[in-house]
């Protein structure tokens, strides 16, 4: 008999990330600038594919398809995590409560790096009791660098239907 694996190879390849930058950051913070990286080139990635780093590449994303998964109910998540004002709610808590966190650390690289590996197990934490009340995916939902991908993969929708319009004039 076959064991079914979850999830896309590319989950498979990042998911590894996860459990670096959450456990490993604990002991070695500089590991949290791994994350830096990957919030900074997440708004380029979704300005021309939306939130296909949310599907294919975020590695938290594949911890929760794959690993809590198995200890999910599936069960719908609530309305709330659908409305706009709600998700940019938690956009800007989660801002401001690292641009705070951020102006304290300043200058401590060591700080900086423990800022974005501490965000990473929060959140996860977070992702992780949603997941467990809800589905795996529900903290994907109101996930601030989703709420961002999407929001700029229609920007970049718009400026491409755009472009495309003059162009075929």
């Amino acid at each position: 008999m076959a064991i079914q694996l979850r999830g896309k190879p590319s989950q498979w390849v990042t998911i590894w990330l996860f459990f670096l930058i959450a456990v490993g950051g604990l002991w070695y913070p500089l590991l949290g600038y791994l994350m830096l990286g990957m919030m900074l080139g997440i708004p380029l990635l979704a300005y021309f594919r939306s939130r296909y780093w949310c599907g294919n590449l975020c590695p938290r994303g594949a911890f929760l398809d794959i690993v809590l998964y198995q200890f999910s109910p599936r069960r719908p998540y609530p309305r709330l995590f659908k409305k706009q004002s709600f998700r940019w709610g938690v956009f800007s808590f989660i801002m401001t409560v690292f641009a705070i966190r951020m102006t304290l650390a300043w200058g401590n690289w060591l700080a900086v790096g423990g800022l974005f590996v501490n965000m990473c197990v929060v959140t996860s934490i977070v992702a992780i009791l949603l997941g467990v009340l809800f589905n795996q995916r529900a903290w994907c939902a109101i996930c601030p660098m989703g709420t961002l991908q999407e929001s700029l993969g229609k920007l970049g929708s718009k400026v491409h239907k755009k472009t495309v319009a003059k162009l075929d004039e």
